[in-house]
């Protein structure tokens, strides 16, 4: 049994909820991006993003305890060219969710599902275009949300993996029509249909995430994977974006051992 096993034991027993425990984690990533939108152009760019990323899991006091909070914040910024070299496309999108998952544990696999809230806020710019140079990204999603997490030891040292899936099934989301200027939906305020509801029949997105927390000494290293799958068909307007992220970063566990004593801890273990 790990020390950090037993602080949790010695909480638990000095009648602590579990809502006091909490696992943040800061990761930075670089990867691959593929870009099409075809208000801005009708062929793909393809290049790099560079993604950070922070979270916050916690338990709270929902259906006997069963239920954690997620919060997670992404900025990625992507910087790519088409296939003939004779243009570069420049995007940055900001990603924050909310998420409450109720848990089924199996041994030491636990199993999590619940519903998502998930708002994207962002742009793309087109250097070859002087018309209609830039695109606005402005939706928010309903998700459903799955995760697997699962505790393991390798010669005594704990490590957990996880892998988490969400797919947004109910939203709104901005976007001019096809030919349409933003001089014309806010300038001379010719605006129509402009926000849609969006499904899986337009919108058939997903993200899913695949992490590994490593301890190292008295800390945790994560090691992660991101495949970020946006795209739309809206306002005869085909969009999509299609990223690949190789994450690493670090995990802090907070953790109360005495309601007067609050400690900052780094450690694999975790409830989670």
């Amino acid at each position: 049994m790990s020390w950090m096993s037993v602080l949790y034991i010695q909480a638990q027993t000095d009648g602590l909820p579990t809502s006091k425990f909490q696992i943040r984690s800061t990761l930075f990533g670089i990867g691959y991006t593929n870009i099409l939108d075809t208000y801005l152009s009708p062929v793909e760019y393809k290049g790099m993003e560079i993604r950070m990323l922070r979270e916050n899991m916690k338990m709270t006091d929902l259906m006997d305890g069963q239920v954690s909070s997620q919060s997670m914040f992404q900025l990625y910024v992507s910087i790519t060219k088409n296939h003939a070299n004779t243009g570069n496309e420049w995007g940055g999108i900001l990603n924050g969710i909310q998420a409450w998952h109720y848990h089924w544990d199996i041994g030491d696999l636990k199993l999590l599902a619940g519903p998502m809230i998930d708002l994207n806020f962002g742009f793309l710019y087109n250097t070859r275009n002087s018309n209609n140079p830039a695109q606005a990204i402005a939706n928010i999603n309903l998700d459903a949300s799955g995760m697997a997490i699962y505790h393991f030891h390798i010669k005594k040292h704990p490590f957990i993996a996880r892998y988490q899936l969400n797919i947004p099934f109910a939203g709104v989301m901005f976007s001019p029509d096809y030919g349409q200027s933003y001089y014309e939906i806010f300038e001379l305020e010719h605006s129509n249909r402009n926000v849609l509801f969006t499904s899986v029949h337009n919108r058939p997105s997903f993200r899913q995430f695949l992490t590994l927390d490593v301890p190292v000494r008295n800390s945790c290293i994560r090691i992660g994977y991101m495949c970020d799958i946006q795209q739309s068909k809206v306002n005869h307007i085909k969009s999509h974006q299609w990223s690949h992220s190789l994450m690493l970063g670090f995990v802090k566990t907070l953790f109360p051992v005495k309601e007067r004593d609050r400690m900052i801890l780094s450690s694999p273990y975790n409830p989670f």
